[in-house]
């Protein structure tokens, strides 16, 4: 086996190692990770998303209220 050889199979095995890291061999890798946060933002971003339109439906009705009862 050559120099160039060897040296590609070295680098073919640091490549692999970092792909086992990053995808992950059977359990979950970086990626996983990444994912699994993303989908703890998005869930997150609903329930602040849900709050806020619930916040914003009261206020609308005590502006409401209070113009009805100006007017009267």
């Amino acid at each position: 086996m050559s120099e160039f050889e060897a040296q590609v199979l070295a680098d073919l095995s640091v490549l692999k190692n970092q792909m086992a890291v990053l995808v992950g061999d059977g359990n979950s890798g970086r990626i996983g990770a990444i994912e699994e946060r993303v989908n703890q933002h998005e869930e997150r971003f609903q329930n602040v998303r849900g709050v806020a339109i619930a916040f914003g439906s009261v206020l609308t009705l005590v502006q409401f209220l209070i113009d009805y009862w100006r007017k009267r």
